[in-house]
């Protein structure tokens, strides 16, 4: 038990702490020059794509948000597709004149939509961004400036979650998690490239583009790697952000949580890094360190290192083991309150984050135990979120 133990503990510490110090330590051996603005007559074509499932309640602010972007309008491609959708979200997009409309009554997926419309893509630079994601209107010159450098194949913008006056649990846990993501994504994109964009936001140059398998999950963490296979280097671009709310509650966030994680083993298996990115030593030390150990070994490791732990104190192996089991019941104690918080929607800043991690990692067991069930499905419910943003906690 001692090898357990010491292995779980040592890839935990590693994943959340370790992989962070080693990413900042070799950022600062880099010296990365940020983008400068590209001139006006320079500026590349831009094709914006917005899949859209039944989102009738936001669709009409996302298209004027996307339509007061800061950028050449005679250089902008709008295209919303709402395949599936039966709420009159097509109605919606037939209101703007200046967006091109896509709609099919057969929903087919996120993944599938995107090749739809892909097809009728002009631009030189592609953006994917989310229906219920409010971008700010000068994004897209800050993500175009980073594709002056002809090895950036992609650029992906920050996620924000919103909180509205009344914040629920799972938006404060979910915020206070991308604010440590926002930070690592920083130091992976100093030292090489991100490991993954945020779907809110992301540009990629429209070449790159591969189409999505018809049952793809998780497309944005798929085409961001496959950018990266081909050699290219995915950029990170704090000042573009996308405004989005948390889920309404922490079981609309497990149901999230729980698709990212079968999204996660389903692009391991069709990645395939070990073969195909072993002439990458570095892009493939960042997806197994920030990606592969997150969804997969830690949420194992957190549960092995608490029935270690109980098997040494049980065999009296010293007091720093009875000390870290008790400290464990303790955090784990602490997300028991978080828990109870979010039954009467109270936040407790310290007990909710605690929570949303354990929270987190259980979803990341689950998702496993869903995508080799083979009950995943591209065409997901989407999850229920808050209302929109009152206020902001800045996150990545």
């Amino acid at each position: 038990m001692l090898i357990v133990y010491w292995f779980s503990l040592l890839v935990v510490l590693y994943t959340y702490i370790g992989y962070g110090v080693v990413m900042a330590m070799l950022a600062r051996l880099r010296n990365r020059p940020y983008p400068m603005p590209i001139t006006e007559e320079n500026l590349p074509t831009i094709s914006i794509i917005i899949p859209a499932y039944n989102e009738a309640e936001i669709l009409g602010p996302k298209i004027r948000n996307t339509l007061q972007f800061n950028y050449p309008k005679e250089r902008l491609q709008v295209i919303v597709i709402t395949d599936g959708s039966d709420d009159g979200s097509d109605a919606i997009v037939h209101a703007f004149p200046q967006v091109t409309g896509m709609h099919q009554a057969p929903r087919e997926g996120k993944a599938m939509a995107i090749n739809r419309a892909m097809q009728i893509v002009q631009g030189s630079i592609t953006v994917l961004t989310d229906a219920n994601a409010m971008v700010d209107p000068a994004s897209l010159r800050l993500l175009v400036a980073h594709f002056a450098d002809n090895r950036v194949g992609g650029a992906s913008g920050e996620k924000r979650i919103a909180s509205p006056a009344r914040e629920e649990v799972s938006a404060g846990g979910e915020g206070l998690y991308w604010i440590y993501e926002s930070w690592l994504k920083e130091q992976d994109a100093a030292v090489q490239t991100l490991v993954g964009a945020a779907g809110e936001l992301f540009a990629f140059r429209t070449r790159l583009f591969q189409p999505f398998e018809p049952d793809t999950i998780l497309d944005d963490f798929m085409l961001s790697l496959r950018i990266c296979l081909k050699g290219y280097r995915i950029a990170y671009e704090p000042g573009a952000t996308a405004i989005e709310t948390g889920s309404v509650s922490l079981a609309e966030e497990q149901k999230r949580k729980v698709r990212i994680a079968a999204g996660g083993y389903q692009s391991m298996a069709r990645l395939k890094m070990l073969q195909n990115a072993r002439d990458k030593p570095m892009l493939l030390f960042q997806y197994i360190s920030h990606r592969v150990l997150r969804w997969t070994i830690t949420p194992l490791c957190l549960v092995l290192l608490m029935i270690s732990n109980l098997a040494l104190v049980i065999q009296d192996k010293g007091d720093f083991y009875s000390f870290s089991f008790w400290l464990q019941c303790l955090f784990y104690g602490a997300a028991a309150a978080g828990w109870l918080g979010a039954l009467i929607n109270k936040k407790w800043p310290v007990v909710s984050a605690i929570y949303y991690f354990v929270f987190m990692h259980w979803s990341a067991i689950l998702g496993g135990i869903m995508y080799f069930s083979g009950k995943h499905t591209a065409s997901w419910e989407k999850s229920k979120r808050l209302n929109l943003p009152v206020k902001e906690n800045q996150a990545g």
